[in-house]
């Protein structure tokens, strides 16, 4: 069912987009390697699977750990250029090469991983070790109960802790927190740890829907993009917003043209995400949740 299969892929890309999302906020650093982080968590899923015999849906809390590490090293790489107030562009740059350090290394694992269980392991799925329910994918279900987890935890910790009251003032103004005494340094760690974290488990789940090669992160930063953008980079919930919103459109867009041009046109889909990402730019640059929608809502009953 296609409708099945959209709330699947949004659900992931929200786990992603938050993650870029939160790391944005509280360094301003357009992580390019996010899409990258989600496939490191996919092939050590696979190597439990191949070595251990353990279920991806199992190997979650590794993959969490796993994804936090990489987030951690991720953000030690680009803390001297933090400290040194590096333009964003340079930033960009950086994420960029840690991308293609990932990529290479993926690459050799995937080749080293084939060598160690006699048969490749460059491309793979885990489709067929899902469940049903009711005739629905077990991924549909586990993914939706990722995304309630992660908001309840995500709301005590941003509103019921102490951390978390000095989280969120970090990344309304960093320097106004620093002044009363908060250290913005460990909110930024740990927004990176998460973000690590969160793709690590989005990449566990992943190849569930789709097939994964080490390139796989290059091609999905596209729609984690367009997710933060069109939800809008400076909120967390715009990840959640505009993780659905592409998620969905890019899924049932994609397939009803494919109905009608052919099923080449699948091929195409993140041409929608690029398309929503490109409106939202030009119309509302801090996407939907930077529109004063009070303001849009007087103007429009003014014209009518």
């Amino acid at each position: 069912m296609i409708l099945e299969g959209a709330i699947i892929y949004s659900n992931l890309l929200v786990l992603l987009a938050l993650g870029l999302t939160l790391t944005y906020i509280t360094t301003n650093v357009p992580n390019f390697a996010q899409g990258s982080y989600a496939i490191v968590g996919s092939y050590v899923a696979l190597t439990m699977l191949k070595l251990f015999d353990i279920s991806p849906y199992l190997s979650l809390p590794v993959l969490f750990i796993v994804g936090a590490i990489v987030g951690l090293i991720t953000y030690l790489a680009l803390k001297p250029l933090i400290k040194r107030e590096a333009s964003v562009e340079i930033l960009m740059i950086a994420t960029l090469a840690i991308d293609l350090v990932l990529l290479g290394i993926i690459g050799a694992y995937s080749e080293i991983l084939s060598v160690i269980v006699g048969s490749t392991q460059a491309k793979f799925v885990f489709a067929n070790l899902d469940f049903t329910i009711f005739g629905l994918k077990g991924i549909l279900f586990v993914s939706t109960l990722v995304i309630v987890i992660l908001l309840i935890g995500l709301y005590i910790l941003l509103y019921k802790t102490k951390f978390g009251i000095a989280l969120r003032a970090s990344m309304e103004n960093p320097s106004l927190a620093q002044t009363m005494g908060i250290n913005v340094e460990r909110t930024r760690l740990f927004s990176w740890i998460l973000s690590g974290a969160l793709a690590g488990v989005a990449g566990g789940l992943l190849p569930f829907m789709q097939e994964i090669v080490p390139a796989t992160g290059d091609l999905i930063i596209i729609s984690i993009f367009a997710a933060s953008i069109v939800g809008g980079l400076r909120h967390i919930s715009g990840a959640l917003i505009g993780g659905y919103i592409i998620g969905i459109s890019e899924s049932l867009i994609t397939y009803y043209l494919s109905l009608a041009f052919g099923t080449g046109f699948l091929v195409y889909g993140k041409v929608i995400s690029l398309i929503m990402m490109i409106i939202t730019l030009l119309v509302a640059p801090y996407g939907i949740t930077g529109v004063d929608w009070k303001k849009v809502r007087k103007k429009y009953l003014s014209i009518i």
